[in-house]
């Protein structure tokens, strides 16, 4: 058997090579490193595929959610609700800008935000709602944004992990994902489903104002050239990884596909197991399964992950230790708030390997053997 691995990223470039490389190579003629066509090219392109006004590419993921939360101009002590089952910089960045981070419970079944919860947290003090689209699927957006009309709320969205994905509103409208909030933002970490070959990020708005803002925060909060109305920083999105980009956006419906392929065939494999909940997928989203995430019930996970590894596939656990139990957020005494559907799922989440280049032979061998040792 090959060398299993979450994400194949090498085979995934060998069919694009040719497409990659000369777009490479246009950058280093041009010798228009940072800010050249390309980027203004790929942000362009992503703004028409994404069907949103504005797209402001930067420097990394967690880059474009602290400045979307700077350009909502936050006050140090303002609330912003956020799942705590999520990639730590989600919740991060509320920290680093001297915002406090109030933890929201999720479902159970979607791993996304729960609405229940949420309303229930909102105080004077909310300023901000950060939603996560996780591991691929949309979060309850027509509820959320209910939510903070009636409070009169912005919302960002986290879209890191679910760029390709959509989600259809109940008058029947379709949006892409981060899109339907007043800031959307998103990382283009390699593994991502749009993915660079180093780090990079954007900024999704509607709004004019908006995006003026975040483009000069971005940017050491210059308006013109040598003239900072604001204190900004300095996030771009190099040329050489908006050349990647742009290639690899021509391939993201074809990218998304293929991993629901990929999920397909896992829920498929495991449906009649009693020992594995399989990722519900919600009516509405169209989940585009960055990760493909199971449920473990009644069974020592530890186990499952160390008898996989000998078998030489792979598991990942995404995330052990939610944020409202790790260290950093201990001043805001976050460790006794009460979220039982996240320390529920932190004890039996178990993810397994999806990505583009998924040889039928190779996932078969994951699910016979993750079958044997699930089921004993």
């Amino acid at each position: 058997m090959d060398n299993i691995q979450m994400v194949d990223l090498k085979s995934q470039y060998q069919k694009i090579k040719g497409e990659v490389d000369a777009s490479i190579q246009e950058v280093v003629d041009s010798a228009a490193f940072i800010n050249g066509p390309k980027v203004k090219e790929f942000a362009k392109d992503l703004e028409t595929y994404l069907g949103v006004k504005n797209v402001i590419p930067c420097a990394n993921g967690t880059d474009a959610l602290q400045i979307a939360l700077m350009a909502l101009g936050l006050k140090p002590g303002d609330e912003v609700i956020t799942p705590s089952f999520t990639y730590i910089a989600t919740v991060e960045v509320v920290g680093l800008l001297k915002l406090k981070p109030i933890f929201c419970d999720v479902d159970k079944e979607t791993f996304c935000m729960d609405v229940n919860h949420l309303e229930s947290l909102i105080t004077p003090n909310t300023k901000a709602i950060i939603p996560v689209h996780l591991y691929g699927q949309s979060a309850p957006m027509d509820e959320i944004l209910e939510v903070a009309k009636k409070h009169n709320l912005p919302i960002i969205e986290d879209n890191a992990q679910a760029i390709g994905g959509s989600y259809t509103h109940t008058s029947g409208n379709k949006s892409a994902n981060g899109t339907m909030g007043d800031i959307g933002t998103t990382s283009f970490f390699p593994s991502k489903n749009l993915g660079c070959y180093g780090d990079g990020g954007a900024i999704f708005t509607n709004n004019a104002e908006l995006a003026a803002k975040i483009r000069m925060i971005a940017n050491h909060g210059q308006s013109k050239k040598y003239v900072h109305d604001m204190v900004g920083c300095n996030s771009r999105l190099d040329s050489m990884q908006a050349a990647v980009l742009g290639i690899k956006l021509k391939h993201l419906d074809t990218y998304c596909s293929a991993r629901r392929k990929v999920a397909d065939t896992y829920d498929a494999a495991f449906a009649e197991s009693d020992k594995i909940t399989t990722p519900k997928r919600r009516e509405n989203s169209y989940h585009v399964f960055h990760q493909y995430t199971l449920v473990l019930n009644d069974i020592d996970r530890d186990m499952v992950v160390h008898k996989l590894s000998e078998k030489g596939i792979p598991a990942m656990i995404y995330y052990p230790i939610p944020a409202h139990r790790q260290k950093m957020f201990e001043e805001f005494d976050s460790e006794g708030q009460e979220l039982p559907n996240t320390d529920w799922l932190t004890q039996r989440v178990i993810s397994l390997p999806i990505h583009t280049e998924m040889k039928e032979d190779v996932q078969q061998y994951i699910i016979d053997n993750f079958l044997e040792i699930v089921n004993g």
